[in-house]
C-alpha cells in the first residue's frame, strides 16, 4: 500500500502553474463574453421585434436545456462538419461564455424589469431616446442591482472551466492529467490541483467583494 508522498508535484509545479494560467484566462475571457452576451440576450428577449426575439429565446432555451459537455462538444466537433473549424481555447470561451451569458440574461432581464418606471419616465423627459435610456439609465442600474447573482455566476464558471480539458485544453485539471498520466500518483495531483482552484476562486471571491462595495459606493 502507497502512502502519500507529495514531493512528487514538485517537478511538474511549472506545469500545473501553467494550467492554473490557462483556467484563468478562460475564465475572464468566457466570464466577459457572458457579461456582454447576458445584456445583449436580456435586451433582444424585452424591446426587440418578435423575428428577432424568438430564434434569440429558442437559443438560450437550447443552452438551458442541455448539458455544458454536450454544447462544447457540438462547438467544437459539431461545427467542423458544416465547414466552421473553430480552435480548441475560441471553442472553450465560446462554450463556456454562451452558456453563462443565458443565465445572466435571465438575471439581467429581472433586473431591467425591475428598474422604476419613473427613471425611464425622467431620462425620456430631458430628451433621451428609447436606447439611450437603456444605455444611460435602465441597464447601468439593473447590473448594479444584479451584481451578486452575476458573480455567483461567474464563480460557478470558473468552476466548471474544468470541463473544457475534454476538448484538449491546457488547463489545470488537463494539466493535472497528464503529470498524472507520468507519475501514477492521482491523489497527490488532483489535491494539488483543488487548493489550486481554491486559491483561485478566492483571489475571485475579493475582486468580486471589491466590485460589489464599489457598486454600492455609486448608487
Amino acid at each position: 500500500m502507497q502512502g502519500l508522498d507529495f514531493t512528487v508535484v514538485a517537478p511538474y509545479w511549472d506545469l500545473l502553474l501553467i494550467g492554473a494560467w490557462w483556467t484563468a484566462v478562460l475564465t475572464v475571457s468566457a466570464g466577459a463574453l457572458s457579461f456582454v452576451g447576458g445584456i445583449l440576450f436580456a435586451v433582444i428577449v424585452l424591446y426587440a421585434p418578435k423575428i428577432v426575439a424568438y430564434p434569440v429565446r429558442a437559443l438560450m432555451w437550447v443552452f438551458l436545456g442541455t448539458p455544458l459537455l454536450l454544447q462544447l462538444f457540438l462547438i467544437y466537433f459539431g461545427l467542423v462538419q458544416i465547414g466552421i473549424d473553430i480552435p480548441a481555447l475560441a471553442a472553450g470561451i465560446v462554450g463556456l461564455g454562451l452558456h453563462f451569458a443565458v443565465y445572466n440574461a435571465d438575471i439581467i432581464r429581472a433586473g431591467i424589469v425591475a428598474v422604476d418606471v419613473g427613471q425611464t419616465e425622467g431620462a425620456r423627459s430631458i430628451g433621451f431616446g428609447k436606447w439611450q435610456t437603456l444605455r444611460h439609465v435602465v441597464i447601468p442600474q439593473a447590473i448594479r442591482n444584479t451584481a451578486p447573482p452575476i458573480g455567483g455566476n461567474l464563480i460557478a464558471l470558473l468552476k466548471e472551466s474544468s470541463i473544457v480539458s475534454v476538448i484538449g485544453i491546457a488547463e489545470l485539471v488537463h494539466s493535472a492529467q497528464l503529470a498524472i498520466s507520468e507519475t501514477f500518483r492521482p491523489f497527490e495531483f488532483y489535491i494539488t490541483a483543488a487548493a489550486l482552484y481554491y486559491i483561485l476562486n478566492l483571489v475571485l471571491e475579493a475582486a468580486l467583494r471589491r466590485f460589489e462595495r464599489h457598486v454600492e459606493v455609486s448608487r
